[in-house]
C-alpha cells in the first residue's frame, strides 16, 4: 500500500502561485502512476495532472495547461504541483492519487487510482 499526504494549500490572490507537495510512504513509490485531482464544492472530482512511473512528461487537463507543472522525485518519494497564474476557478480541494495499474487512456479517471491523500484546500480569491 501507499500512504499519501498533501500539503501546501492556502489562500492566494488571483494571478498568484502555490506549490503543492504530496509525500508518499509505504511501497516503492516509483512503481506508481501519480496524479493530481481537484474537487470544488458541488462538482465532481476533476483531473488536473498525472505522471507515469518513469515518465518525466506529465499530462495535464486543458484548463491548467501552461499554468501548472507537475514533477516527481522518486528518490524522495514526493510529487509536486507548481501552480501559477491562479484563477478563482482553480479553487478546490486538491488530492494526490496513486495507482499501480493505470493505463494511459485512464490516467484522467479517478477510478483508475487506488490510493488517495486527504486533500489540501486551495482558495483563489481577492
Amino acid at each position: 500500500q501507499v500512504q499519501l499526504v498533501e500539503s501546501g494549500g492556502g489562500l492566494v490572490l488571483p494571478g498568484g502561485s502555490l506549490r503543492l507537495s504530496c509525500a508518499a510512504s509505504g511501497e516503492t513509490f516509483s512503481r506508481y502512476t501519480i496524479a493530481w485531482f481537484r474537487q470544488a464544492p458541488g462538482k465532481d472530482r476533476e483531473f488536473v495532472a498525472a505522471a507515469k512511473r518513469y515518465d518525466s512528461n506529465a499530462r495535464y487537463a486543458d484548463s491548467v495547461k501552461g499554468r501548472f507543472t507537475m514533477s516527481r522525485d522518486n528518490a524522495k518519494n514526493a510529487v509536486y504541483l507548481q501552480m501559477s497564474d491562479l484563477k478563482p476557478e482553480d479553487t478546490a480541494v486538491y488530492y494526490c492519487a496513486a495507482g499501480s495499474t493505470v493505463i494511459t487512456s485512464s490516467m484522467g479517471r479517478p477510478g483508475a487510482y487506488h490510493y488517495w491523500g486527504q486533500g489540501t484546500q486551495v482558495t483563489v480569491s481577492s
